[in-house]
Order: C-alpha cells, then structure tokens, then sequence
C-alpha cells in the first residue's frame, strides 16, 4: 500500500531524513516508533506530500503523492503532532467543513459527518464550538477531520497525545476496527504499551535512518518464550526437554525456567504433559508474548543507544 524509496529531506544545518526506505503492506497497523527528533513527524509530513524532499519517491496505493498530491490526499488523511482546528466552528460545522474541502460528495456529507461524529463520540458536543472543548475533545475531533473523507490510509503523528486512559483505550479500538474494515494505519507515538494493543507491524526511525524492522515476525514456527516455574530445583528438567527438539535456548533462575520453544500448541501441550508426568511439580506454566516495547529496547541495546 506505501512505499518510500531512498528519501532524504534537510532543513538548514540538520538532515532530517537520509536515504529513507521501506514498504508497508495494506491493512497494516504500523507503528513508527524513535526518539525526539530522530525523523518521524517529517517522514510522516513526506508520506502525506505536505512537504517535498531534496530525492526520493513514495507511492501509496501506485499513486505517486509528489507528482500527484491532491489525487493522493483523496485516499490518505493526516493527523499533524499540532492539529489545527476552527475555534469559532461548532463540532458538526468543522467536520462538514474538511468533507467539503476533501470534495466528498453533498449527497453523503451530512450521513458521514453523523457517522463520525457517532465513531468518535462527540455527539452530546456535536453543537459546541471548538474553541470551547476540552483537549481531549479536540484531539477527538481532530481525528474526526482526517479520517472524514473515508481515507484507504490513516497516518496520525501521536494521536493520543492529550488523551485520558479511557479515551485512549476507545482510540485503540477505534484503530482495530478501522483496521478491519480495510484501513492501512501508521501511527507515530512515544506510548509503546498503547501501540502493542493494535500494531502489527514496527518501524524504527533512528537518526533519520530506519534503524529496524523486527515486526513483524519472519516466516517459520512461531517463537514462543515459556516460563515454567517448579516446586523443586529445575536439575531433572533436561531429561524432558532433551525430548522436545522444539525447546531451544533456556535460562534458569531460581526454580523458574525460561525456554525459547517454536512448538505449536499440541507440542506445548505435549511438553506440560511430560513434566508432569516425570513427577516434577509444576507451580506456572505461561507464554510470555514479545511485545513491541521489548523488540524495540532490545533494538536500541544492540545499537548501543539509550531507548
């Protein structure tokens, strides 16, 4: 669905990007994660041909947003890091506004505008001016706008930002249900734990470079982290494992035993089966999923970089 080959963009004194490059497949949830100032909020300003670079390209969806902007804006919405909103409109006019000005059809406007106003719920607000919401209010509305044209591509620059536990755990399923009706979103922020709810995909911006890709995941067995945690010391449990080729690297603290498996769930269920019934008493027994905030600290470990 995107694709960005080779784009560099300076601002005086400071290169912001340099010879950026990678592709994002549709229906992606990806999160562009990086420290201040490594890249993301002028990479996403690229991708949305708000900004032009010194080379490079991106397409989305075969479209080619620098040589046709306003045809790529049909199918993309943004979301700015400082969103700028008409203080003197009310809820319902500022949203009618941006699908006018996005040339959505008259005929559909007013049960779009209803509809997002209904997704983002702001409907007890939907005759308040804007200047008079509250910030999460406006974050709200402010995503309302990018997304009212109905975009094939979502790219917001920290859209929770502002937002309250409960607001941001709606926006997280706004995101999965936008994402199974067929949206690509990129989304940058800085709240890691937020983004494994619903990323599928990481991409690591490190001084204007891409720093990694390690999600998703490359093809073959799935790679589990088990923990196993015993009554008694974990000695007798090379015996059982020396019987699953599945167990690979194992670390042991105390009675509690961390194995790196590529089993399926039968073979998981095979393993628990056998050491219980070698007569080691098995107190926990758990899968502890990777998460996106441990595949990205451990990518600024390997590059000797503070998270």
């Amino acid at each position: 669905m995107i694709r960005v080959e080779n784009l560099t963009y300076e601002y005086p004194g400071k290169r912001a990007l340099s010879d950026v490059s990678f592709t994002i497949d549709s229906r992606a949830i990806t999160a562009l994660v990086g420290p201040n100032g490594a890249g993301k909020t002028t990479l996403l300003k690229c991708m949305a041909a708000l900004i032009r670079p010194f080379h490079g390209a991106v397409a989305v969806n075969d479209i080619d947003v620098f040589q046709a902007p306003r045809r790529s804006h049909r199918i993309m919405g943004f979301l700015p890091d400082f969103f700028g909103l008409y203080d003197s409109l009310t809820v319902q006019q500022a949203l009618t506004y941006f699908a006018l000005a996005q040339k959505m059809e008259k005929d559909r406007l007013p049960d779009r505008v209803m509809e997002v106003i209904r997704i983002m719920d702001l409907a007890d607000k939907q005759q308040d001016k804007v200047g008079a919401l509250s910030r999460g209010m406006r974050q709200r509305l402010a995503i309302g706008q990018a997304m009212i044209h109905d975009p094939e591509v979502l790219l917001l620059d920290e859209p929770a930002s502002g937002l309250d536990p409960e607001a941001r755990y709606a926006l997280s399923e706004l995101f999965i249900t936008l994402n199974r009706a067929g949206k690509t979103i990129v989304v940058s922020s800085h709240i890691l734990s937020e983004l494994d709810q619903y990323a599928t995909d990481l991409l690591v911006i490190r001084d204007g470079r891409v720093a990694e890709r390690p999600m998703p995941t490359t093809p073959g067995p799935a790679r589990k982290n088990l923990r196993i945690r015993l009554m008694d010391s974990p000695a007798d449990l090379s015996t059982v494992l020396a019987r699953f080729p599945e167990a690979g690297h194992q670390t042991t603290k105390g009675h509690t035993v961390h194995i790196d498996f590529t089993g399926d769930d039968h073979r998981q269920h095979d393993l628990l089966k056998a050491l219980v019934d070698s007569g080691l008493t098995v107190l926990e027994f758990s899968v502890e999923r990777e998460t996106l905030q441990s595949r990205y600290l451990e990518t600024a470990s390997r590059q000797g970089r503070r998270p």
